[in-house]
């Protein structure tokens, strides 16, 4: 009981630590349900908080119903991204990465199934690799999409 009480801390602690929030741009409807919120596709963008000049968008499934309606239903681990430069990238500030930095998480289910986005640096292509996929406490989905943004000069 106690490794699981620390579990659900450490997951909550992880969840609330990461501060990055998505900002959402629009949805369209995937089922209809009368009488509780439709199954949806949701996209949604947020900037990298760590490479300025760098956006992206992720498009995610969202389960409607009347789990959906109370928060208590699993979305799908369905996502996918999309990332561009979008404005000048402080090479300078590259060196200091890490291959595999979360730069976007949230919550998927109640507990213990997330999204995530990580930055991968592909230093002799000069491009920048966000992956996106979902990961469960015990079993992750492989399901996983990917987005590279060369690194260019911004005149």
């Amino acid at each position: 009981m106690k490794i699981m009480a620390k579990v659900l801390a450490a997951g909550l602690l992880a969840t609330f630590a990461f501060s990055v929030v998505a900002e959402e741009i629009g949805e369209v409807s995937t089922t209809f349900n009368l009488l509780s919120p439709n199954s949806k596709i949701v996209i949604e963008a947020f900037d990298d908080p760590e490479v300025a000049g760098v956006t992206c968008h992720v498009s995610k499934a969202k389960t409607g119903g009347l789990k959906g309606a109370v928060g208590l239903a699993e979305d799908p681990s369905e996502a996918s991204i999309a990332c561009r430069q979008i404005g000048a990238i402080d090479v300078s500030k590259l060196g200091n990465l890490k291959n595999g930095d979360v730069v976007f998480k949230e919550n998927r289910s109640l507990i213990f199934k997330t999204l995530q986005v990580v930055r991968f640096l592909d230093k002799k292509r000069n491009v920048l690799i966000y992956l996106v996929y979902s990961d469960k406490l015990i079993d992750g989905s492989p399901k996983n999409s990917i987005s590279t943004v060369p690194i260019m000069k911004w005149n």
